[in-house]
């Protein structure tokens, strides 16, 4: 039995100017596990995100993904490397269709494969050929998130909990092998919320580890197999939901940061 976690970061730290905004974070993420990272307003959780996916460059730490050392150093290497993530504030292309929206992401991984930028230029055999395998991929990814209907409309124009999934689609066209999901429930009502619960336990049922940053700890408590909380940029409980939640730091870190967290 192969024991390597999918995502093992050891020591990982920020600074910005003065300020430490992650003190040798560590964790370790096993393949097919839903794992939550979860703290109080300013905890590190977000910048925690954008060092491992590529967008602030690292001031130390190392990262490995299925066992091999990956550098955090761009973003478009992470997801070569195999991590997809989605934003707090969603970052899609506002004026372009649903499905060229996921068009985009499955590029990705088909740049190159079925054309070059002559085919593209020449509409040669394999490009048109490859262009059409992609667009049928796009679709079946939003049939998968269940916003096919949608597949022609403009981004812009979809509901917020719509384009929180077509994210999600777009993040899934790259074939990740860890999806890093920042803040997913975020302006979603109680129904959407449920929605999105089963909709990322059929997406780790298909084989995908998922790494999500939530403010909604009942939500985190009652999806994920484990849990890191951070404060202060450290890591300060790791462990099951239930043991993350009976945790005297925890329980100290959200009273004292006046939340109001069940």
């Amino acid at each position: 039995m192969n024991n390597t976690p999918l995502l093992k970061v050891t020591e990982a730290r920020k600074v910005f100017g003065g300020l430490v905004a992650l003190d040798g974070v560590s964790l370790s993420i096993g393949s097919g596990q839903i794992y939550g990272l979860i703290g109080p307003n300013g905890a590190g959780k977000t910048t925690f995100f954008n060092v491992i996916t590529g967008l602030y460059a690292p001031d130390g730490g190392r990262f490995e993904l299925q066992g091999k050392t990956y550098s955090p150093n761009a973003v478009h290497r992470v997801a070569e490397a195999g991590i997809a993530r989605t934003f707090q504030n969603i970052r899609l292309f506002p004026d372009m269709t649903a499905l060229e929206n996921v068009m985009v992401g499955r590029h990705v991984r088909t740049h190159g494969l079925h054309h070059g930028v002559f085919g593209a230029i020449l509409r040669s055999k394999a490009f048109i050929q490859g262009e059409r395998q992609i667009r049928a991929q796009a679709r079946e990814l939003l049939d998968y998130l269940g916003i096919a209907r949608y597949a022609d409309s403009i981004a812009k124009t979809l509901s917020y909990g719509d384009q929180r999934r077509l994210e999600i689609a777009r993040a899934l066209a790259t074939e990740p092998q860890c999806l890093a999901l920042d803040e997913p429930a975020a302006g979603m009502n109680a129904t959407e919320k449920n929605l999105l619960r089963e909709t990322l336990e059929r997406i780790r049922q298909d084989g995908k580890t998922i790494l999500i940053i939530e403010h909604d700890v009942k939500l985190v408590m009652g999806l994920c197999d484990r849990v890191t909380v951070l404060d202060y940029g450290k890591v300060i409980a790791e462990g099951s939901p239930a043991e993350v939640q009976r945790n005297p730091k925890v329980i100290e870190a959200y009273l004292g940061s006046g939340a109001t967290h069940g």
